[in-house]
């Protein structure tokens, strides 16, 4: 593989399907022990979306929160 003049190498197919790498995917680069790493970066999650969803769910289980979902698993 051969590094292009603007810095970019190909990922051979095999791989990407492998570890999920489809177009948009984040990568980190890191050093490690004198060698080149790259990594899959993590996903960040849009909890935003989720706001409000467990309230609606515990009420429907009969309790008020989730603080006394909790407080009933754990048994107090």
């Amino acid at each position: 593989m051969t590094v292009g003049d603007r810095g970019q190498v190909t990922i051979p197919k095999e791989i990407r399907e492998q570890f999920g790498l489809v177009a948009g995917t984040e990568v980190e680069f890191r050093v490690v022990e004198g060698e080149l790493v790259l990594k899959k970066s993590g996903q960040k999650l849009d909890l935003a979306q989720w706001k409000g969803r467990c309230a609606r769910s515990f009420a429907k289980l009969g309790y008020r929160s989730v603080d006394d979902f909790i407080e009933d698993v754990r048994g107090r």
